[in-house]
């Protein structure tokens, strides 16, 4: 059997990795290949902080994003606790999240992170010692960080060791791929480039623009939900300064503008980044959608299972939405009778 995964990002790669790994852990002769313009470092995931936490994702319904989310969050914990945590770039963090107005009480996602605490009249006092900007309201808890520079690499590492191979190839055209190829089953995940190969006309860029600095001293991220995205992440190396979600923005050159925007407004935040490094800034185009598409084609000769527009949740949700692609695929091989029911 012959599965090929379009897509080198998180999404793409998490999909191809449990898909091999399961069929093999059955016994089952497979070959997967991922098929991809670009790998890391060179996907857009690659300039994110990775920290866990589901936004941008339009009307995807919230129990999907919950379950969805909570399976990376799981997987997440595994690899901090195991040999691997250094290698893929998973560190455990305290995290608040801040406004100056007032915060949201449904926040969905409490019961998954730890520790998820309103923050007392007390602390944002407290917090506010100092500062411009005076906090009404707020939430602790501590979740992980997974830089997809680091995770990626690991992830294909993994992927290859069990077989898996990897070409650098874009896809143009999804329906012409499907016809001329001699793959069995095809997973696309070829995020905000469905836009093209599969005349995806809901598809829309969402960009983002960082900067990232030396700053060693931090140990903790802030994210102020009162403004238009300033943030700060702490990663293993450097520290991420956010950042700008722009809707409809096709523009992957720096923004002198967006950068002061950034650096000012983490300041504002933090006032001890005046001292931090600059390193460099970044801007990548998150595959925003009205809705995430996760779903199999249906009355193919070929198997075809989309999995693209997670917006700027991808690290988040793409070891939950693997496990559902590797479900639907399960679904398709058990109707067409090319593996036994032992699946």
């Amino acid at each position: 059997m012959r599965i090929a995964v379009i897509g080198g990002g998180v999404s793409g790669i998490t999909s191809a990795v449990q898909i091999l790994e399961y069929l093999k852990s059955i016994g089952s002769a497979v070959k997967v290949t991922v098929l991809s313009e670009a790998f890391s470092p060179n996907t857009t995931g690659d300039g994110s902080a990775g920290l866990w936490g589901p936004y941008l994702l339009g009307g995807t319904p919230t129990a999907r994003v919950h379950r969805w989310s909570k399976h990376m969050h799981d997987f997440l914990e595994q690899i901090w606790l195991s040999e691997d945590a250094g290698e893929a770039g998973v560190c455990l963090i305290p995290c608040l999240r801040v406004t100056t107005t007032t915060m949201d009480n449904n926040v969905f996602w409490k019961d998954i992170v730890y520790g998820c605490r309103r923050l007392t009249q007390k602390q944002l006092n407290e917090l506010n010692i100092g500062r411009a900007k005076k906090y009404t309201d707020g939430i602790h808890f501590i979740t992980y960080t997974s830089e997809p520079i680091k995770l990626l690499p690991y992830l294909m590492k993994r992927f290859q060791a069990n077989g898996g191979k990897i070409v650098q190839q874009k896809i143009v055209n999804l329906e012409e791929f499907i016809t001329n190829c001699d793959y069995d089953a095809i997973i696309n995940c070829s995020g905000l480039g469905s836009r093209e190969c599969v005349k995806d006309n809901g598809m829309f860029p969402v960009r983002g623009q960082v900067s990232r600095v030396k700053a060693n001293w931090l140990y903790y991220a802030l994210l102020d939900e009162s403004d238009d995205g300033n943030y700060i992440i702490p990663n293993c190396e450097t520290v991420v300064l956010g950042g700008t979600h722009q809707v409809d923005d096709s523009n992957t050159k720096v923004c002198p503008i967006d950068k002061a925007f950034i650096v000012n407004g983490c300041r504002k935040i933090l006032p001890s980044l005046e001292h931090a490094q600059q390193l460099y800034d970044w801007v990548g185009l998150r595959p925003g959608r009205d809705a995430l598409r996760l779903e199999a084609e249906q009355g193919g000769k070929k198997i075809v299972i989309h999995n693209y527009g997670h917006g700027g949740s991808g690290v988040t949700l793409a070891w939950g939405c693997a496990e559902d692609v590797l479900q639907l695929l399960k679904n398709e091989l058990l109707a067409r009778k090319l593996l036994k029911s032992k699946l």
